[in-house]
């Protein structure tokens, strides 16, 4: 057992993110405790446990794991996963000089959260495809529950070998669309056998990532930015398909209806280069 206390930069509101991570059931999240139990996808899996001491001003947080061998290698995947070198204060102050003063003022120091694997980003935006939240929601803790595993009452993902071994009928009773259980199961494959390298998508620029996974079937932009945004990180992601974001922005500008692509475009200008905290902050202001 080991234990490590970490200090980071404010403003960091780490109350405001498990709000956001308690909305998906399959993160083991103690908003009183102000702790999230985090699966560790490697070559032995594990559970780390976060806690926040701090304030979001003056943020401090205990990380506690049970291998004090992999320590260094958990601490460093927290820091990924939590976004914890990333300076939300000179983000916040970008935005007070924009449209999203308001919302940046409200909802201060909101970190964007990471998915806790890249692969599961991309399980979580297929089965997400053209469907209502509750109902992605139910679907995917379905599908981890089903074919995945627990440890330390963690729900884990499959690894990608097992969902390449799945047949689609297995997914169709699940309620998965015969597409969407080819997809993920041609994705797995895709992965599991080497043809596609999550861990080498990380060196490649924005465009690249992109042009490198629509070339996936049952890939699209909008699930290629979720993938940079939630799976490596990008600050500068803005997926203009997106209803959520289009429903934000029609109420942040008063509009009678969703806006153009063509208008998303223009509002959204004064808010390079972080883009992706412009849309973090959009989905939050209407949660």
């Amino acid at each position: 057992m080991w234990q490590e206390k970490v200090e980071v930069v404010g403003p960091y509101n780490f109350d405001l993110a498990l709000s956001r991570l308690a909305m998906d059931p399959l993160n083991i999240v103690d908003q009183k405790e102000r702790t999230v139990r985090v699966p560790i996808y490697d070559h032995e899996p594990e559970v780390a446990l976060v806690q926040a001491i701090g304030t979001t001003e003056d943020p401090l947080f205990l990380v506690m794991g049970d291998n004090p061998s992999t320590k260094v290698n958990v601490l460093n995947k927290i820091y990924f996963i939590l976004q914890w070198n990333t300076s939300l204060g000179d983000i916040h102050e970008h935005f007070t000089l924009t449209s999203l003063k308001e919302i940046f003022t409200i909802h201060r120091g909101t970190p964007i959260i990471l998915d806790f694997s890249p692969y599961t980003t991309l399980i979580k935006s297929i089965i997400h495809q053209q469907v209502n939240m509750k109902f992605a929601i139910t679907l995917t803790e379905q599908f981890v529950k089903t074919f995945g595993f627990n440890m330390d009452g963690v729900p884990f993902y499959p690894s990608p070998g097992t969902v390449a071994g799945l047949h689609p009928d297995q997914l169709r009773q699940l309620k998965f669309s015969q597409r969407k259980a080819e997809y993920i199961i041609d994705l797995s494959k895709i992965i599991s056998n080497g043809e596609l390298n999550l861990e080498e998508l990380v060196h490649l620029p924005d465009e690249d990532v992109i042009k490198k996974l629509v070339e996936i079937r049952g890939i699209g932009p909008w699930t290629a930015q979720s993938f940079l945004m939630f799976g490596l990180g990008r600050p500068n992601l803005f997926p203009i398909a997106d209803i959520g974001i289009q429903n934000a922005i029609k109420k942040l500008y008063g509009l009678d209806r969703k806006p153009t692509s063509e208008e998303m475009l223009q509002y959204s200008a004064e808010w390079h280069p972080y883009l992706s905290y412009a849309s973090l902050y959009l989905w939050r202001s209407i949660e």
